[in-house]
């Protein structure tokens, strides 16, 4: 587990863009299990979260269509709302950051960290906004 003193400004970083933080199993069963579509963001001390997935995820809410409900969940920190969040993402292996796009409570796109790594955050953001697009 990573000290939150570490974490509070990767935290933040969404925080501040509209994300609400998950801290428990109960709070993601209760914010998948809301209608419409919602964008779940598993954030990560790395540094492909810090330059290209967290980035990329507030980028790709600039202007257009956008899901109805902002969700992320720390890995390292909090296990209990991880693990139920990746639940929800199988057949996806584990991976972090990652982020996951549901309606109404179903996966319909994932973005693995095989995905995020290495890629510009703009990229990143235009692949969410397609999917956007697409179910939201």
């Amino acid at each position: 587990m990573y000290p939150e003193e570490m974490v509070k400004p990767m935290r933040a970083e969404l925080s501040e863009a509209g994300f609400q933080e998950l801290y428990s199993a109960e709070a993601v069963e209760n914010a998948l299990a809301k209608e419409g579509t919602t964008l779940v963001v598993v954030n990560s001390v790395c540094g492909c979260a810090a330059r290209n997935a967290r980035p990329g995820a507030k980028m790709s809410l600039e202007g257009g269509k956008k899901p109805d409900n902002l969700v992320t969940v720390f890995a390292g920190v909090d296990k209990d709302a991880v693990d139920a969040a990746r639940q929800h993402m199988f057949p996806f292996p584990p991976s972090s950051p990652s982020m996951a796009l549901f309606k109404n409570g179903e996966l319909v796109h994932m973005l693995e960290r095989h995905h995020i790594e290495g890629r510009p955050a703009e990229l990143i953001a235009e692949n969410l906004k397609d999917a956007y697009n697409e179910f939201c």
